[in-house]
């Protein structure tokens, strides 16, 4: 990541997501906060997403046009819902007295690699956001998207783009970061299936990670490892209230609950692969094509028998018509195989750096699922984190259980024993 600025520590990267800008009074109210802090003496920078749901709305419309919509064209047209919202933000800005442009990526110099639709930032020249902070103006960068030296293309970042296009800013500009939502920071499950879910003060990059990885919305995966690589303290709060939020930072030293937090995902799809040939290099021709394709893979599991081989991974939804595609290219180098595709299930998780130094949390895990008779399909695990893949109608369940089983809603906080 390129820094093209010398580190301005009174500047500030603000990110707003598409709930904070889905209507006209919302938008006035972002343009207020951003004018707030101006007049506090920062250097204001903000980067917002389309406005509700205008991406998913663009997604339908391509698909209406188009069964397989072209994926440079599709950049050209999802780029555009967070360039109108930043439009109009510094519009609103502008009538409440202060000096506002706003970029669009390639403007504000963030350049990508040239793969559509999930392109990853190579670096950031932000050279005119630098002459518009110092000539006072506050700045809008529309997020989720770059340009591509390579093709001299247009390109996204992906779903929650705009969050590592905040992250990214911060580490260029030398700012500190803040991530504005309709919740008040990371809490320790989805609000929406936990009502007594608790608001976490402060949580490592780690734990970060692994809450993104396992399904927790509040912050995309690239953007966390964006900010622990470039060493960006986050700071993830809601845009209707000034409450602190969460801090995302490096807390290595401290002391560590047990377990922070469940997450779950609802749209996992796992690939059963049967015959396979039981031979070096099998499971290499499958994920290198599955690497050719963009596909995130999450749990993997492998059994072998007598001379063939049964394999199973699991993909997010998104990710599915482009696995079939690998899997089609990778019989073409070790011969057919069975595939069958799974798709009821979700995923649950417990999160918690404090897991590495005490045994026994597995085992509660397993002993309250299975207390509410929810079957384990496929389990994976990390020094911090335990998932299991299980029946989607089980998933709100599972949730409530094992918050419950923790006492992750206590107002002591996660003090798990064993």
């Amino acid at each position: 990541m390129s820094a093209a600025a010398d580190p301005t520590p009174e500047t500030v990267v603000m990110k707003f997501g598409g709930s904070s800008v889905a209507d006209p009074d919302k938008i006035r109210h972002v343009a207020q906060r951003l004018v707030d802090a101006r007049e506090r003496g920062a250097r204001v920078v903000a980067t917002v997403s389309a406005m509700g749901d205008t991406t998913d709305t663009l997604l339908e419309l391509a698909g209406n046009v188009s069964p397989h919509p072209n994926p440079r064209e599709l950049d050209m047209l999802l780029s555009t819902g967070e360039r109108i919202a930043c439009a109009l933000v510094a519009m609103a800005v502008h009538d409440l007295g202060h000096e506002a442009v706003s970029f669009t990526g390639s403007q504000a110099g963030i350049i990508t690699d040239p793969v559509h639709t999930k392109a990853k930032i190579r670096e950031i020249t932000p050279v005119r956001i630098v002459e518009a902070l110092d000539d006072g103006k506050i700045v809008l960068v529309a997020g989720f998207q770059g340009f591509s030296r390579d093709t001299m293309d247009v390109t996204t970042l992906g779903r929650g783009g705009t969050d590592a296009t905040a992250v990214a800013l911060a580490a260029a500009l030398g700012a500190t970061c803040e991530i504005y939502s309709d919740v008040p920071g990371v809490l320790t499950a989805d609000p929406r299936i936990v009502p007594d879910a608790r608001k976490l003060d402060v949580i490592s990059y780690e734990e970060m990670l692994e809450m993104s990885a396992s399904g927790a919305k509040v912050l995309m995966l690239r953007a966390v490892e964006l900010a622990r690589g470039q060493k960006v303290p986050i700071h993830t709060r809601s845009t209707f209230s000034d409450e602190a939020g969460t801090r995302i930072e490096d807390i290595e030293g401290l002391e560590q609950a047990i377990v922070s937090a469940v997450t779950h995902s609802e749209d996992e799809v796992v690939f059963v692969l049967r015959e396979i040939p039981d031979r070096p290099g099998s499971a290499a021709a499958i994920f290198d094509a599955v690497a050719t394709e963009q596909v995130n893979v999450d749990t993997i599991l492998q059994n072998v028998g007598h001379g063939s081989a049964e394999l199973s991974f699991s993909v997010p939804q998104e990710d599915v018509p482009a696995a079939r595609r690998a899997l089609e290219r990778a019989q073409t180098s070790i011969g057919s195989i069975e595939v069958e595709e799974i798709v009821d299930l979700g995923k649950v998780s417990l999160v918690g750096a404090g897991m590495r130094s005490n045994p026994g949390v597995a085992a509660r895990m397993f002993r309250t699922l299975a207390d509410e008779e929810i079957n384990l399909r496929l389990i994976s695990t990390s020094p911090i984190k335990i998932s299991c893949l299980i029946a989607r109608v089980d998933l709100e369940r599972a949730v409530r259980a094992l918050h419950d089983a923790f006492s992750l809603g206590a107002a002591t906080g996660a003090e798990a024993t064993e």
